[in-house]
C-alpha cells in the first residue's frame, strides 16, 4: 500500500520480488543487486511504519531522511515500472512477423542493458540511506522518550469568559434541557449525553459553560479532559480527587484497578456530574466507564469527541442522547467577529461591512476560525485593503502567524490521531481547489489507481475505499454534502481551516504540488509526484521551470488554459482528471497512449467528440469516466483493456466485441439502437464481473430485428442477475417500449438491489417479478394506470428504502391507501401524477447567470397565460 509517510516502498519490495522471479533471470549480473535491495528495503520500510505512527513527535533531522527515501521509493518504483513495460511484460500477444520479433527482442536486451546500469545506482542509493540511517542513530532518536510536555492547546476553552462567547446560549440550553429530562421520574437512572462535532466548533467551551450552569444540582462532580494517548491511571486519579475533593494514602503506587474501585465506592449512592472531554477511542472511554457506579440519583455523565461512532459508543443504547454542535448562524459569526476586533457585537465600520463577509464566508461558522482570523486582523488597520490583504492570504501567507499556528495545532489533534492510512487518503483530498465539491465514487478510484488501498484479504477494494471515506466523515474531517436515501455519503467537502492544513502537510511532505488559486506564489523545486493545476481563477498559471514534472503520478487540472503542460511531459502518471476544460483541444490526448502506467482517467470537457484509437494501450486502466464529453462513439481499441473496471460514458454506442471486458464491474450509460450488434448484446452476458449496468434502449418496436434485438438483451440480463449485478438503470426515450420487461425475465432477479428507467416509457402494470425482489432497496418506475394492487404490491416489498412511482392522469382517479402493514423500511417516498392542468418545466442553469435563469422563468409564466391557467411548477437544475 502507498502512503504518504511511507512513499510507495511496500510495492517496490513486491515488485522487486518479481524481478527476482523466472521471468526475469536473463537480467545478468543484478540478480545480487535486486535481492539485496529488496532485503535492505525491507528493513528500511519496518522503520517507516514504525515512523508513521509517531509522526508528529519526529524530529527535523529523521523527517528529512524519511522524505529521501520516500523519494528513493518512487523512483525505484518508476524505473521497475519502465523496464517492466518496455520487455512486453502487459501480456499483450505480439502478433507481427518475424522482423518484428527480431525487432523486439534487440530493443528488450537494450532494455535489460539499461535497466543492469540503473539498479547499480539505486542500489548505490539505498546503501546511502542505511549508512546515514546508522550514523545519525535514527532508530533510537526517534523513539526516545520526550522529556518536553506542550501546552495543551485546548486549554483556553476551559477558562473563556462568559461576556466574550457569542452563540452559545440555545446549545448550552439544549444540553441542560437534554440531560435534565426525566428529573420528575421515581427512578433516576443514570443518563449519559454525548457531543459530536469537528475540531474547532466550540465543543470543551460548551461542555464547561453546561458544567458550570449545572454543577450547584449535584452532590459531586468532575470536568477532565482526555489527550490522543490518555494516561488512564492519571485520568482516573483526577476524577477521585475531583468528586472527593481529598487526596489518598499511598496513591502514587495505586493501579488502575484501585482507583476504578476507590472511584465507584464514593459515586455508589452519590448524585454525581462528570464531563469527559474529548475523547479519541473507545478503549479510553470503557476504561474509564468503569469507574463510573451506575446508580439511581440521578446521576449524570457528558462526553464530547470529535468522532461521530465514538460518541454513539458513549451513551449506546441510546442514540438520541447524541447532541451534534453545528456551526454559528451568520449572524452569531458576524456578532463573534466584531466583538473579538471591535468590542461590541454591532460594530463594524461600513466599509468593512462586504469583506467581512467574505472572511466569514471563508470560516464557515467555526469559532476557532473566526476568533483566529479576528486576532490576525486586530492587529490590522481598519482598512478595506488590509482586510482584503488578509481574505486573500488566508491559507498561505499566513501560516506563520502565530495565532494561525494556534488553531492549526488544534486541528491538527484531529489529523494525528488517524492512521496513516486515512491520512494518506485525507492528504489526497487537497489537490481539490476551496469549496469543491468531491464525489465519493471519483475520489475512490484516484485512491485505487494510487495504491491508497490495501488490498490484503481479498476484499473489493471499492468497498474497502468506500469505508476509508465513511470514515474520515465518521471522524468529522470530511463535511458530508449529498446523502443518499439509506444514509451513504455520496459527496462531500473539506472545511477552508482544514484544507489549509492538508495543504501546508502536502508541501511539507512534498505528497502534492499546487500551482494556481491562493498558492500561486509557491516556491516550488523538485520532483512533483501530485500535481493540482488550479485554473478557475489563474488562467496564466505556469508550472516554474524548476520543478521536475517527469515523474508526477497524478495530474488534475480544473478549468482551462493555454498554458496547461503537454501530456507527453507526463510518462509516470497513473491519475489523470480533468474537469470542466470547455476550450481544450482534441490534439491535446493525441499522446495519450503513451502513458503506459495510466490507471485512472476522468475528462469532464464539453469540447472533447473522440478519443484516440491509441487509447487500448493503457494496458492497466481501471476507470474510465468521460463525464459530460461530446464523444459519441468509443474507439475499437477499448476493448483491449483487460483491467478496466468502470467504464462512466454518456450514451454512446454498445462497442464491438464487449464481452472482453471481463474486468467490468460498472457499465454505463450504454446505448442499444440499430447499429448494435448482435455478438456485443450477447457479449454483454460474458461480463460476469458487473455490478453496475446502465442502458439506454433506442430499438422501435416496427424494427425488422426488433425481437432478436430484445433476445440477445435478455439472454444476457438473465445471465447477469444470476451472478454479480445489482443495480439496473434502463431508459427509453418517446417512441421506444421496454414492454419485454414485463414477463420475460426468468429466472427471477433476486440479487437485483436497484432498478431504475426513464421518464417516457410506463408500464401498463407492474412486472410479476417485481413482487419478488427480496433485496430491492431502491425502485424507480413508471406505471400507467397506477390501482391499488400495483402499489399493495409495491408496499410489500420487505427491503424497499427508496420509491419512486410516476403515472399519469388516468391513474389518478383511483382513491389509493396505503395501510400501516406497508413500506415498512421506507425512507424515501416520491410520487408524480401527471395532470392535463399541471406543467412542469425544468430549466438547465449550466451557463446561465442567476438574473438569466429569472428572466426565463418569467418568459415561461408569461407564456402559458392562457384561459384554463395550468398550474406551474418550475424547477431548475
Amino acid at each position: 500500500m502507498a502512503s504518504a509517510l511511507t512513499g510507495v516502498m511496500t510495492s517496490v519490495i513486491s515488485k522487486l520480488t518479481v524481478l527476482l522471479g523466472q521471468e526475469y533471470t536473463k537480467l545478468t549480473g543484478v540478480h545480487r543487486e535486486v535481492n539485496f535491495m529488496k532485503d535492505e528495503l525491507s528493513s528500511i520500510n519496518a522503520l517507516l511504519q514504525r515512523l508513521a505512527e509517531v509522526d508528529s513527535d519526529l524530529d527535523v533531522q529523521t523527517k528529512e531522511w524519511r522524505r529521501q527515501v520516500q523519494e528513493m521509493s518512487y523512483d525505484i518504483e518508476d524505473c521497475i515500472d519502465d523496464f517492466m513495460h518496455r520487455i512486453g511484460h502487459n501480456g499483450m500477444a505480439d502478433s507481427a512477423g518475424l522482423v518484428s520479433k527480431v525487432v523486439q527482442q534487440l530493443k528488450s536486451l537494450r532494455a535489460r542493458h539499461q535497466i543492469a546500469s540503473r539498479i547499480q545506482d539505486l542500489k548505490a542509493r539505498v546503501e546511502d540511506a542505511s549508512k546515514r540511517r546508522m550514523r545519525y542513530k535514527l532508530d533510537e532518536c526517534a523513539f526516545q522518550s520526550r522529556t518536553t510536555t506542550s501546552i495543551d492547546p485546548r486549554l483556553p476553552s476551559l477558562y473563556a469568559e462568559p461576556e466574550g462567547l457569542v452563540g452559545i446560549d440555545k446549545p448550552r440550553d439544549d444540553l441542560v434541557r437534554l440531560l435534565m429530562q426525566g428529573e420528575e421520574a421515581s427512578v433516576q437512572k443514570l443518563k449519559v449525553i454525548s457531543v459530536v462535532g469537528p475540531g474547532g466548533l466550540g465543543k470543551t467551551t460548551l461542555a464547561n459553560e453546561v458544567y458550570h450552569k449545572l454543577e450547584g444540582q449535584f452532590q459531586c462532580r468532575a470536568f477532565v479532559s482526555l489527550s490522543q494517548q490518555p494516561d488512564v491511571k492519571k485520568i482516573l486519579r483526577n476524577i477521585l480527587y475531583q468528586v472527593s475533593q481529598m487526596e489518598y494514602d499511598n496513591m502514587k503506587i495505586w493501579d488502575e484497578e484501585k482507583f476504578i474501585n476507590a472511584i465507584r465506592d464514593f459515586l455508589r449512592r452519590k448524585r454525581y456530574l462528570i464531563v469527559i472531554d474529548d475523547i479519541w477511542s473507545t478503549q479510553a472511554w470503557k476504561a474509564i466507564k468503569c469507574a463510573l457506579y451506575e446508580n439511581n440519583c440521578g446521576s449524570r455523565i457528558m462526553t464530547t469527541t470529535r468522532i461521530v461512532s465514538i460518541a454513539k459508543s458513549c451513551c449506546f443504547p441510546h442514540h438520541d442522547h447524541v447532541y451534534e454542535i453545528m456551526p454559528l448562524s451568520a449572524h452569531n459569526s458576524k456578532s463573534l467577529l466584531a466583538k473579538r476586533i471591535f468590542g461590541s457585537e454591532d460594530t463594524c465600520p461600513p466599509q468593512l461591512e462586504e469583506i467581512s463577509i467574505k472572511i466569514l464566508g471563508k470560516c464557515k461558522g467555526v469559532p476557532l476560525a473566526i476568533v483566529t482570523i479576528a486576532s490576525v486582523l486586530a492587529n490590522k488597520a481598519s482598512t478595506k485593503e488590509e482586510w482584503d490583504s488578509v481574505h486573500n492570504s488566508i491559507g498561505s501567507t499566513l501560516e506563520k502567524d502565530p495565532d494561525v499556528e494556534e488553531m492549526r495545532k488544534i486541528l491538527s489533534l484531529s489529523y494525528d490521531e488517524l492512521p496513516h492510512h486515512l491520512k494518506t487518503c485525507l492528504l489526497y483530498l487537497s489537490i481539490f481547489p476551496e469549496d469543491y465539491e468531491i464525489d465519493m465514487d471519483q475520489v475512490v478510484g484516484r485512491w485505487i489507481a494510487e495504491g491508497f488501498i490495501n488490498t490484503g484479504g481479498g476484499q473489493d477494494l471499492e468497498e474497502i475505499g468506500k469505508c476509508h471515506f465513511n470514515d474520515l466523515i465518521n471522524r468529522s474531517m470530511i463535511l458530508p454534502v449529498k446523502i443518499k436515501y439509506d444514509g451513504q455519503v455520496v459527496s462531500c467537502r473539506v472545511h477552508d481551516m482544514i484544507l489549509d492544513l492538508l495543504i501546508s502537510k502536502s508541501i511539507e511532505e512534498n505528497f502534492a504540488t499546487f500551482i494556481g488559486g491562493k498558492n500561486q506564489k509557491l516556491v516550488l523545486q523538485g520532483k512533483a509526484r501530485r500535481l493540482s493545476l488550479n485554473y478557475y481563477f489563474y488562467e496564466d498559471a505556469l508550472v516554474p521551470s524548476t520543478t521536475i514534472i517527469s515523474q508526477c503520478r497524478s495530474l488534475s487540472m480544473f478549468g482551462y488554459s493555454e498554458q496547461m503542460p503537454s501530456l507527453s511531459k507526463f510518462r509516470a502518471l497513473r491519475v489523470l482528471g480533468i474537469e470542466n476544460g470547455e476550450e481544450m483541444e482534441q490534439k491535446y490526448f493525441e499522446q495519450i497512449g503513451a502513458l503506459h502506467q495510466l490507471k485512472y482517467l476522468r475528462l469532464n470537457l464539453r469540447s472533447i467528440t473522440s478519443l484516440p484509437e491509441q487509447l487500448g494501450e493503457l494496458q492497466h486502466l481501471r476507470t474510465l469516466d468521460l463525464g459530460e464529453t461530446k464523444i459519441k462513439k468509443l474507439p475499437k481499441s477499448i476493448v483491449q483493456l483487460q483491467n478496466l473496471t468502470c467504464l462512466r460514458i454518456n450514451n454512446l454506442e454498445l462497442p464491438e466485441e464487449i464481452g472482453n471486458l471481463h474486468a467490468l464491474q460498472e457499465l454505463s450509460v450504454i446505448k442499444i439502437n440499430q447499429n448494435s450488434l448482435a455478438s456485443s448484446l450477447l457479449g454483454l452476458g460474458s461480463l460476469i464481473n458487473l455490478r453496475i449496468l446502465g442502458l439506454c434502449w433506442c430499438i422501435v418496436n416496427t424494427h425488422p430485428d426488433s425481437k432478436a434485438f430484445v433476445d440477445n438483451l435478455l439472454s444476457s440480463l438473465r445471465k447477469l442477475v444470476r451472478v454479480n449485478l445489482r443495480c439496473l438503470y434502463i431508459q427509453s426515450y418517446y417512441g421506444y417500449s421496454i414492454e419485454f420487461l414485463l414477463d420475460s425475465w426468468f429466472p427471477i432477479p433476486h440479487l437485483l438491489q436497484t432498478f431504475a428507467m426513464g421518464m417516457e416509457y410506463y408500464f401498463p402494470r407492474i412486472p410479476f417479478w417485481i413482487a419478488s425482489l427480496d433485496n430491492l432497496t431502491y425502485l424507480d418506475i413508471n406505471i400507467d394506470p397506477l390501482g391499488q394492487k400495483a402499489l399493495d404490491v409495491l408496499g410489500n416489498l420487505p427491503s424497499l428504502l427508496y420509491l419512486r412511482v410516476t403515472s399519469k392522469a388516468t391513474a389518478c382517479k383511483e382513491k389509493l391507501i396505503i395501510s400501516t402493514s406497508m413500506f415498512l423500511c421506507l425512507k424515501e417516498f416520491h410520487f408524480t401524477c401527471w395532470s392535463s392542468g399541471h406543467l412542469v418545466a425544468e430549466i438547465n442553469c449550466s451557463g446561465m447567470t442567476a438574473q438569466e435563469v429569472q428572466a426565463l422563468e418569467e418568459s415561461i409564466r408569461s407564456a402559458i397565460d392562457l384561459p384554463n391557467r395550468p398550474t406551474l411548477e418550475v424547477q431548475t437544475w
